[in-house]
């Protein structure tokens, strides 16, 4: 991972970030190619497969998403980090546990993952 990359403040960026519904902000950290796996675009019906490509669909995607979820709020409860990963753990705004897997190159995210509690 790139050195210059603060996990904990990283995590404290994104968490203020969502709780201000500040899309383009959190934006700023993607790559313009980043690709974003997540079971929520599916349930949303954004991506039938979870795949969202590109920063222009995340934009879309995570806009439509708080359209569907006006009382959104995160609290980050762990940061972990990897060699070129950043795994936020956090609760939303039911107290349910998430995690967003984050993977870096060259300063931004190129990859992530959103997962949930098994169940």
């Amino acid at each position: 991972m790139t050195p210059t990359i603060d996990a904990f403040e990283f995590s404290r960026i994104w968490e203020a970030a969502w709780n201000r519904r500040d899309v383009e902000t959190v934006l700023t950290h993607f790559d313009d190619d980043a690709v974003f796996i997540s079971p929520v675009a599916q349930r949303v019906g954004f991506a039938r497969d979870g795949v969202v490509r590109g920063k222009d669909a995340l934009r879309r995607y995570w806009l439509a998403a708080l359209e569907k979820n006006p009382d959104l709020r995160f609290r980050v409860t762990a940061v972990y980090r990897g060699v070129d990963v950043i795994v936020i753990a956090f609760q939303n705004q039911e107290g349910v546990d998430r995690v967003e897997v984050l993977r870096f190159a060259n300063g931004l995210v190129v990859e992530g993952h959103g997962a949930f509690i098994a169940s």
